[in-house]
């Protein structure tokens, strides 16, 4: 026997605006962001958890969470967290990152 599933959804989208299979399309991509982006902030780099909350310093430390994202993506890393782990043992690798020798 076969198994079934099926996934309902809510949208303000009109629904002569697209098809079931562009809306699916849209809702992957948005997990995909929340996947890629939302989940490694938070999850791996702590960002909810943060104890940062006065002045500028949120924008800061945000900044710095994204430029190590990007660093760290930019030189092909996909695993964030064993990356951030094997920098943090081998610092002269991070520096390599930003171009500075040790």
């Amino acid at each position: 026997m076969a198994k079934q599933e099926v996934h309902l959804g809510i949208s303000s989208l009109p629904t002569n605006l697209f098809e079931a299979s562009r809306l699916l399309d849209i809702q992957r991509g948005h997990w995909h962001i929340e996947n890629r982006l939302h989940w490694v902030k938070d999850g791996v780099l702590g960002e909810d958890k943060s104890t940062v909350h006065l002045g500028g310093g949120p924008q800061v430390v945000g900044a710095l969470r994204n430029t190590v994202l990007n660093l760290l993506r930019g030189a092909g890393h996909n695993h964030i967290a064993a990356r951030l782990r094997h920098n943090a043992r081998n610092p002269a690798t991070a520096l390599a990152l930003l171009g500075l020798p040790l």
